[in-house]
């Protein structure tokens, strides 16, 4: 497998604010930065009869000069592929360490934060993906303040997947970020219905310290192996989507857990938090297929 960080790219302004994330990303980890451009768009037809060519178009090509002269220590490939996007980028991530695209744009629809293609694709990809808005930085962050934020990963504890774990603990210690190990348990009122209150409070006490606990269990051999990292478990009684939502305010990067399927029955698919956190996050956003 060729070891690189991949980026598609339109020239709109999620997807530069994608090739920047991404080109950050490869310095850092580095590996080459090979950007890609799927032709065939109406924005390409447009840019081809106003005299454009069949060669990059004037804003991508801007776009990957502007990377290269910026970061002249990386090295920067450019090309353009045939085809649709979504399948296009998903075959290319068969031979990168993690794909990134922007969150709006590569011919999204613009009433979400994330485009057909970019779910297509993050539901296809081999290897993590990360979707980057345009305003990739936390919002809330003051001027001249240097400090990054937390990695915040959605956790199953009584499943807890190596994959999505380890890739979230390894940015955290990379980046010098803390981590959020944020897990959803919300249980119906129907559960304590025919207890008195002050009962129904004690088990409610006692249910939120055992999930507690077998939360900070699922982290335990990910903190041995991180030691530097500082993971902190968080038991939400929100929806999952809601929680992870909330906790990316401020952070560098939330990271979700993708089923692989090889062969699954309909076709590849985001299951319903996937997609919420994906549409609503403040922060980017990593989806890391696991078996």
């Amino acid at each position: 497998m060729a070891h690189n960080v991949t980026v598609g790219i339109d020239g709109s302004a999620p997807s530069a604010a994608a090739a920047e994330w991404a080109a950050r990303e490869a310095r850092r980890r580095g590996l080459p930065l090979r950007m890609i451009h799927v032709a065939g768009t109406e924005a390409d037809a447009l840019e081809r009869d106003l005299g454009g060519g069949t060669a990059l178009p004037g804003r991508v090509a801007d776009l990957c000069d502007g990377i290269a002269a910026a970061l002249p220590d990386l090295e920067v490939t450019c090309e353009v592929q045939p085809g649709h996007p979504a399948y296009t980028l998903a075959a290319a991530s068969g031979r990168a360490d993690l794909l990134v695209l922007g969150s709006r744009g590569l011919g999204g629809f613009t009433g979400l934060l994330v485009g057909s293609v970019g779910l297509r694709t993050a539901a296809r990809s081999q290897c993590p993906v990360v979707l980057v808005r345009a305003a990739a930085g936390p919002a809330d962050r003051m001027p001249g303040d240097t400090r990054v934020g937390d990695v915040v990963v959605g956790v199953e504890s009584d499943q807890p997947f190596d994959e999505v774990l380890e890739f979230a603990f390894r940015q955290a210690a990379d980046l010098g970020a803390g981590l959020r190990a944020v897990e959803s348990r919300t249980t119906s009122h129907d559960t304590y219905a025919t207890r008195a209150p002050v009962e129904q409070a004690d088990i409610r006490e006692a249910m939120a310290a055992a999930e507690q606990l077998r939360l900070e269990d699922a982290l335990a051999r990910w903190r041995e192996k991180y030691p530097q990292v500082r993971a902190e478990a968080e038991v939400c009684p929100w929806s999952a989507g809601r929680a992870l939502v909330e906790a990316s305010h401020g952070a560098c990067l939330v990271v979700l857990g993708r089923r692989a399927a090889k062969h699954p029955p309909v076709g590849p698919h985001l299951g319903p938090v996937v997609q919420s956190v994906l549409h609503h996050a403040h922060a980017p956003v990593a989806v890391v297929p696991h078996d």
